[in-house]
């Protein structure tokens, strides 16, 4: 039987930037936030999840220095070449290592943007990049109709590097839609999906089940909503827990991967410990007479959209 962990992915947007808005963060990681502490708790965290059994690792560009550590983690392990990776272009981190900066990220999604951030990428991670995913594409953005960008996404396509798209907001669903739609040379050009997907907001569920009957790989993120589906989360989502004996995140993962069209559930530790109890949730089963319990925790994606807009960073 396949490791469970085998189905689990470690992103590192929470850890290799000071700021970040998931709720708890700043208890675990404490006031020391230096560049050299974080690549070191990044290691650790690189360390352990791959003991664990963890094989997809998730950065991206605007993910303050996640990059950088990836590439100097994979340095440092020349014997580790079972890992594959997956990065991001579109937003560009600006917070110049601030917890007090006015923005962290800005969005950008013209071909300028992809020509400058890929070169970036290929210069830390080079041949050990698998995936490359437009950072929170939307129909708003215009990059799912820029035929530029496009023709562009497709020599990644052509030399061997999966082009997919992650998502956000509530039109999640019409994003993974259209990008199926998209076609160069006559072959699907999106390919993966990581997007969006948990009790608190499952909207982008049907469509990322048909990505997957189409053959596209489905990634999900924000598994426990920032900070809300763990051990001092929602009130209503931790007491279901409690009824049912496990912890909040290993409720949440244990929902995730009972979805049979996700392919990697992404967990976004900043500890050891953290990390240790989102993997145990691999290992869980969501009770059957638990479903219509965890099916009620379900908010309107705009209002859970717009309540995640308004977190803080810290």
């Amino acid at each position: 039987m396949p490791d469970p962990a085998s189905r689990l992915g470690l992103g590192l947007a929470a850890i290799a930037r000071p700021a970040y808005i998931t709720s708890g963060r700043a208890e675990r990681l404490g006031a020391d936030r230096d560049v050299e502490t974080l690549r070191a708790r990044t290691h650790e965290l690189l360390d352990a999840g791959h003991a664990a059994g963890i094989r997809y690792l998730d950065v991206a560009r605007s993910y303050g220095r996640a990059e950088e550590f990836l590439a100097g983690w994979l340095a440092a392990h020349p014997e580790i070449d079972d890992v594959e990776i997956g990065s991001k272009w579109g937003y560009r981190y600006v917070g110049e290592w601030r917890m007090d900066a006015d923005r962290h990220e800005i969005k950008d999604h013209s071909l300028d943007a992809f020509t400058e951030q890929y070169a970036l990428t290929g210069q830390l991670l080079g041949d050990r990049l698998g995936i490359y995913h437009v950072h929170s594409a939307t129909p708003a953005t215009g990059v799912l109709d820029d035929a530029r960008v496009h023709r562009a996404l497709a020599h990644l396509r052509d030399r061997g590097i999966r082009v997919g798209i992650s998502t956000s907001g509530p039109e999640q669903a019409d994003a993974v839609r259209r990008a199926l739609d998209v076609r160069v040379g006559g072959e699907p050009l999106f390919t993966s999906f990581q997007s969006t997907w948990n009790p608190l907001e499952p909207s982008a569920g049907p469509a990322l089940a048909e990505a997957a009957d189409a053959g596209a790989r489905v990634i999900v993120k924000e598994v426990f909503a920032n900070g809300r589906l763990a051990p001092g989360g929602d009130a209503a989502a931790v007491a279901l827990a409690d009824r049912l004996g496990l912890p909040a995140d290993q409720l949440a993962v244990a929902a995730a991967l009972a979805n049979p069209w996700a392919w990697r559930v992404l967990l976004g530790p900043v500890d050891t410990a953290q990390l240790a109890s989102n993997v145990a949730g691999a290992a869980r089963t969501v009770p059957a007479g638990a479903a219509d319990e965890l099916t009620a925790l379900a908010e309107p994606a705009e209002a859970y959209w717009a309540a995640r807009s308004a977190r803080p960073w810290s």
